[in-house]
């Protein structure tokens, strides 16, 4: 397992944009595939995008393809999400994940229960 510490949340009106980081803790990070999750109140914990332990490859939930770009720095241990375009919809504790690189390549990459270390969320506030 890793340690992850999100940052970078905050308040912004619809339409703008954050960049949320993720940091990372351990020398085997570049081995790690890593997500982003959001929960909103009263809702389920959602996929939004993952990246694979290069970061050569990335996946989106659909709602977020062309406005959210995921990427990471191995070097920095740290992975990143820009998000544009937001939407008072989008309203959430956004969530960083890592999981073992083999599951970026499976049908389970957006199943929460994959991931067995987990950040303790950042708060990302969009307002209409």
């Amino acid at each position: 397992q890793v340690q992850l510490v999100e940052s970078g949340g905050g308040l912004v009106q619809a339409g703008g944009s954050l960049r949320l980081s993720c940091a990372a803790s351990g020398r085997t990070f570049s081995t790690y595939g890593t997500a982003w999750f959001r929960q909103a109140p009263g809702k389920e914990r959602e996929f939004v995008a993952t990246i694979s332990s290069g970061g050569e490859s990335t996946i989106y939930e659909v709602s977020v393809k062309g406005r959210f770009t995921i990427s990471r720095d191995n070097a920095k241990n740290t992975v990143y999400l820009q998000m544009n375009g937001l939407t008072p919809e989008e309203t959430a504790v956004y969530y960083c994940a890592a999981a073992a690189s083999g599951l970026f390549y499976s049908a389970l990459y957006s199943d929460s229960r994959g991931y067995d270390s987990w950040g303790r969320g950042t708060q990302v506030t969009v307002s209409s």
